[in-house]
């Protein structure tokens, strides 16, 4: 269910120019239990969905998307587009016990 087409155009489009991986997707990324690359980080957006949206972060209009990496493991891209890039944010693996509906919407705490 993709919440805001807009911002997906936005992203798909600033992952046409340049990545920049912040400092914190980088860590999240290269854990051992992840180990999340930077080819699927592009399939995620590619083909993936937005399922949480963030107009008001600090970092600039920024968005969730869920998508799927390596052997169609699900992963998580928070990201904000950006005339010149796209910023990774975050990417990481989702949890079971955090997420329902194959991924997409968050549990109830």
């Amino acid at each position: 269910m993709v919440r805001d087409l807009d911002i997906l155009q936005q992203v798909r489009s600033a992952t046409q120019k340049r990545i920049l991986y912040l400092p914190h997707a980088v860590r999240q990324m290269s854990r051992p239990d992840r180990m999340i690359t930077t080819s699927e980080v592009r399939r995620a957006i590619q083909t993936g969905e937005v399922i949480e949206e963030y107009p008001e972060d600090l970092r600039g209009h920024s968005c969730l998307i869920l998508g799927s990496g390596t052997e169609k493991r699900p992963l998580h891209i928070v990201c904000s587009p950006k005339p010149e890039f796209l910023a990774i944010i975050t990417a990481y693996l989702p949890n079971d016990d955090e997420w329902e509906d194959n991924f997409s919407k968050r549990r109830p705490k």
